[in-house]
């Protein structure tokens, strides 16, 4: 199918990028990697009357550290992030993630802050940065805000982003000598989206864990943290966290599995990460 007809604006700054946003409103669209996009027009699902090409927007693309965080701009590309050797060494989650993302041809293309905005619930980097306990960065027309990422997800599709506004920039606490990261997700095929994926974050504490999150994604709407397997998991029983997770989880059904399947799936995948976090290094 080809896409319906659409205008096309380049923004020059993320101030004119907002002015279109607020002048046109739901009927614009953000075009950067495009690889959500591109294939929602083609199918008709998304049919906007404007696209705005931000692509050539300076400043919006970087990867740095900086005051204890590691700083993405929000159109760094995928591939840029998997080969950075600041995400390898104070970022290891993300970079645990990022061979998962799509195939070679996505991450070639594909943005961080794309992958995020989107918000598919399937998705690697929604998971990671829930499970990092990051934060991002949005401009719209009454200035700069900052949102945590626990407040970011809303539902299917819909973040705390309004239709006016651009998130420009991730932010993630930097990797500590104590930190413990994990990651696992299955998948039908390598780079599918995921049936079901864990992405967690921990403290060493003597030869334990502390401060432990669990972000799940593919069993929920939005990437969802399963807070009663943190606390049983933190105290030191990785089968009662599996169990917890009956009440923890409620996947529905969709067209990959059944959510039964899927609660099962992620305590396949909790056992697999708590291995992890009991060996990982920063």
């Amino acid at each position: 199918m080809k896409p319906a007809p659409f205008g096309y604006a380049k923004a020059r700054s993320i101030e004119d990028a907002v002015a279109l946003l607020a002048q046109h409103g739901e009927q614009a669209k953000l075009l950067a990697g495009g690889q959500s996009l591109i294939a929602t027009l083609n199918m008709r699902l998304s049919a906007p009357r404007l696209l705005i090409d931000i692509n050539g927007i300076s400043g919006l693309s970087g990867i740095a550290l900086k005051n204890g965080h590691v700083e993405i701009g929000a159109i760094t590309r995928h591939v840029e992030i998997e080969r950075s050797d600041v995400i390898a060494r104070h970022a290891p989650l993300i970079a645990m993630a990022m061979p998962h993302i799509g195939h070679p041809a996505i991450r070639n293309r594909g943005t961080i802050g794309g992958s995020i905005a989107f918000a598919d619930p399937a998705a690697e980097l929604p998971g990671c940065l829930l499970a990092l306990g990051g934060s991002v960065e949005i401009a719209g027309p009454k200035g700069r805000r900052t949102v945590q990422a626990d407040d970011f997800f809303k539902g299917l599709y819909e973040t705390a982003l309004s239709p006016h506004e651009i998130l420009t920039l991730i932010r993630v606490p930097a990797a500590a000598s104590m930190s413990r990261y994990g990651f696992a997700e299955l998948a039908r095929r390598h780079g599918d989206y995921a049936v079901a994926g864990l992405a967690a974050s921990a403290h060493a504490d003597g030869s334990g864990l502390k401060d432990i999150r669990l972000a799940f994604f593919g069993v929920d709407l939005t990437p969802l943290r399963a807070k009663g397997a943190e606390a049983a998991l933190a105290a030191g029983d990785v089968e009662k966290a599996v169990a917890t997770l009956a009440s923890d989880l409620d996947p529905p059904d969709d067209v990959q599995e059944t959510g039964p399947v899927k609660k099962h799936l992620a305590g396949v995948l909790l056992r697999r990460v708590a291995a992890q976090l009991s060996r990982t290094r920063a």
